[in-house]
């Protein structure tokens, strides 16, 4: 659900350092929010400062976010603790294989190039739709 940036309150956090807010923001300005923040019923923040703050400076209105029914102060801690003890980075290794299949992807080789044009003529002449 879409919920008003200026309607979302934010009390005693957990985190005191946003880190890297600007690159948050530009990630979010080319893909989209990816994850909505958590709220209450009246709007206050239980997890999502960062992307938060990422959307102020982007100068949305608006943001996604999932709304927690009734719960208690411990309750509440615990969701914002949980969703930030839970996101674990890629490691050295796997965030380099990404990388290195995201350059092939955008550089293919003239083999593969070619094996692309052959399966798009094909595709087109008989209209298969792969979605």
């Amino acid at each position: 659900m879409q919920i008003e940036v200026a309607s979302i309150r934010i009390r005693k956090r957990i985190r005191k350092d946003l880190r890297d807010i600007d690159q948050l923001a530009t990630s979010m300005d080319r893909f989209g929010q990816l994850h909505p923040i958590t709220v209450t019923r009246r709007n206050v923040l239980i997890a999502g400062r960062r992307r938060l703050e990422a959307a102020r400076r982007l100068g949305w209105s608006t943001i996604e976010a999932t709304v927690v029914g009734k719960s208690d102060a411990a309750q509440r801690l615990e969701l914002e603790i949980e969703e930030n003890v839970q996101r674990s980075p890629l490691d050295r290794d796997e965030l380099e294989q990404a990388l290195v299949r995201l350059d092939r992807m955008r550089n293919p080789g003239f083999f593969r190039r070619l094996w692309y044009a052959v399966v798009a003529f094909f595709r087109r002449l008989f209209r298969v739709d792969d979605r």
